[in-house]
């Protein structure tokens, strides 16, 4: 397993709360947006009429443009994708966020230059993780099989999507409290941790 990790080429990666430290107060904008504590933010969304969607939808881009601005790296970020791109490998990332906002997030932690637009999918671009379509993408893009790509994310949503598209799969979190052990090939503390194995 540790050689899989060693040799893989192909890293597609969540980016809020993975590559960045976690900045959005999710409960608030439920409460900015009137939804629901436990319902799904993008999914509500989704069941509303055309007017009330694109109001709420409005004041989401309002709120995720504020915390794109707040972004700060998470702890090993700038040493792994530094280490990966000296490896040559092919980095994605796969968010719930928008392409745009994704890139201004990159912008502001100086990476940019690691990640190609074509290589950044959005909801926009793709159906929202947990389902599969963004990474199914990547793959695509870069003609390899599913086997050979790694998806890195902090949350279940990304586990359950890198497993529906057949990736390995690697959970980052330091919270011994959130642990999917069905859905995770590897787990680690931080990506310092992770970019010290390799």
């Amino acid at each position: 397993m540790l050689q899989f990790l060693k040799r893989c080429e192909y890293w597609i990666f969540d980016l809020d709360g993975t590559l960045t430290q976690p900045v959005h107060d999710f409960a608030y904008i439920r409460r900015e947006l009137d939804i629901a504590p436990d319902e799904d933010i993008l999914l509500h969304l989704a069941s509303l009429p055309d007017v009330q969607r694109r109001q709420k939808s409005e004041r989401l881009d309002q709120l995720e443009h504020f915390y794109a601005l707040q972004t700060k790296s998470a702890e090993g970020v700038d040493s792994l994708i530094r280490l990966l791109t000296r490896k040559q490998c092919r980095l994605g990332i796969v968010t719930r966020n928008t392409k745009v906002f994704a890139q201004l997030s990159l912008s502001v932690l100086q990476l940019s230059s690691h990640f190609s637009d074509e290589c950044i999918i959005g909801r926009d671009e793709a159906l929202p993780k947990p389902e599969p379509h963004g990474i199914q993408t990547l793959i695509s893009q870069w003609g390899v099989s599913a086997g050979d790509v790694m998806m890195v994310g902090d949350y279940k949503y990304d586990l359950l999507a890198g497993r529906a598209a057949g990736c390995r799969t690697i959970h980052v979190s330091n919270n011994d409290e959130l642990q999917w052990p069905a859905l995770t090939d590897y787990r680690f503390n931080s990506l310092s941790e992770l970019s010290e194995l390799l």
